[in-house]
């Protein structure tokens, strides 16, 4: 039986109504199967740079840029190679012949998408067994395949690990995970938060609904792990995750479009303000002798989701207006100023988001100047305060953008986000957690 009476209706990122009156809980990280996948997916799969690997020994060139060994070097065509090297590291990665494990060949040959199998991970505690796995069995590969001498095959692993464990991430190297290393999170259940906007812009082939749809299971996942959707906070969250991640009601997409032409951030506001009360979310408290009315709500969590919607509607309609990112910041900022003024409740994340505005605007516009919405990410210590509702505003932002910034998306992204597009789940995500949804609602 379902612990909370919320029930939305699904929509799709075209605004087509999916399902209706699904369970909240259906939507919930806990309980919904696509969204385990994803989770799972994102500890699995692991891109190589073949090419990478390739030039970096021919040249030398290893363990970062500039980086040179110089008298070093060795010619192998792995990219002509791929499908042999591919069929090569998918046995020494499975377990059984029967498990999940995946090597998939991407353009023509410079790039691998690997999927771990499962029982790799489980049979361990951390999430870095996707790419650790996947970096030594492909040193073996490359030694056995290519038939490299003893003296070389040193060159291989810094080719592919690069100057790890030199350094504490793999600097320089040609295996790529969608989760940094443990020791750059910020504290417990932080992994699923230490993901760029980059690598979900371009994951999700820059569509801004699936971006922020990923985006959003990403964060409020990590409210789960974190402890933070626990108890009394979990409905909060849940309510979060479907309206203002997964346009749940269509809210998020009726509010663009009615904006979508003329509409100003103010505008957005109020239509977010009108919805809540025609929904019934919040009425009106008492009118002061000044004519303002200030509003009050029975039901604060809610109150907080119908918010948090507004707010990415205001991203997509004031970045996507300007085809640019960098007005991220502003947004949060005088979203939740004007939402406050017109009712005198709160702003979305009871305040977080809004604080979060001014530390990103500070950094990214004043003293810093070179941090653009891409690189940030929900464990980044300028945006990691607000609880799972800011990061999927940027990563849409991030989607929206025309390519106004001197470090773009796919420079700063490279080859991982490009090459895990390839994975339905992740590319798609509000179809396959829709989908989910529907399957498993009756039982809850």
């Amino acid at each position: 039986m379902a612990k909370y009476p919320d029930k939305v209706d699904l929509y799709d990122d075209r605004g087509r109504v999916f399902a209706s009156k699904v369970p909240v809980e259906a939507l919930s990280p806990l309980r919904n199967p696509a969204m385990q996948k994803i989770i799972s997916y994102v500890k699995q799969c692991v891109s190589v740079n073949l090419e990478g690997i390739e030039k970096a020994l021919a040249t030398g060139e290893v363990g970062g840029k500039w980086c040179i060994i110089r008298g070093r070097s060795l010619k192998l065509d792995l990219v002509k190679n791929a499908e042999s090297i591919a069929d090569s590291l998918k046995s020494c990665l499975q377990v059984t012949k029967d498990d999940d494990t995946e090597v998939k060949v991407l353009k023509g040959g410079k790039h691998l998408l690997v999927k771990v199998p499962a029982k790799r991970l489980n049979a361990g505690v951390e999430y870095t067994t996707g790419f650790t796995a996947t970096a030594a069995a492909l040193c073996c590969t490359i030694v056995e395949n290519f038939k490299v001498n003893l003296w070389d095959a040193d060159l291989i692993h810094a080719a592919v690990w690069g100057r790890y464990p030199q350094t504490m991430e793999p600097l320089g190297g040609n295996v790529s995970s969608l989760l940094s290393v443990p020791q750059q999170n910020e504290g417990m259940g932080y992994a699923l938060r230490n993901v760029p906007c980059a690598h979900i812009a371009l994951i999700t082939k820059k569509n801004a609904m699936n971006a922020a749809a990923l985006s959003s299971i990403l964060e409020q996942a990590a409210m789960f792990e974190m402890g933070d959707a626990i108890g009394n906070f979990e409905r909060l969250h849940l309510l979060g995750l479907a309206y203002q991640g997964l346009n749940a009601n269509n809210l998020v997409y009726d509010i663009v479009k009615e904006n979508s032409k003329t509409g100003t951030l103010g505008d957005v506001a109020i239509s977010t303000v009108k919805r809540a009360i025609a929904d019934g979310v919040i009425k009106p408290l008492e009118k002061k002798p000044s004519g303002y009315t200030a509003y009050t709500t029975e039901d604060l969590n809610k109150w907080n989701a119908y918010a948090a919607a507004g707010l990415l509607a205001g991203t997509m309609v004031t970045c996507g207006s300007a085809r640019s990112m960098q007005h991220c910041p502003s947004v949060f900022i005088y979203f939740n100023d004007l939402i406050e003024r017109e009712t005198g409740l709160p702003g979305v994340d009871f305040g977080r988001v809004a604080g979060t505005g001014v530390e990103m605007a500070f950094f990214s516009h004043s003293i810093y100047g070179g941090g653009n919405p891409a690189v940030f990410h929900g464990n980044h210590i300028v945006t990691r305060h607000s609880k799972g509702y800011a990061i999927p505003c940027v990563a849409a932002a991030v989607a929206l953008d025309a390519g106004t910034v001197i470090y773009t998306p796919e420079k700063i992204s490279g080859v991982v986000g490009e090459t895990l597009s390839e994975v339905p789940e992740l590319r798609e995500p509000l179809r396959y957690v829709n989908e989910a949804a529907v399957s498993i609602h009756g039982g809850i």
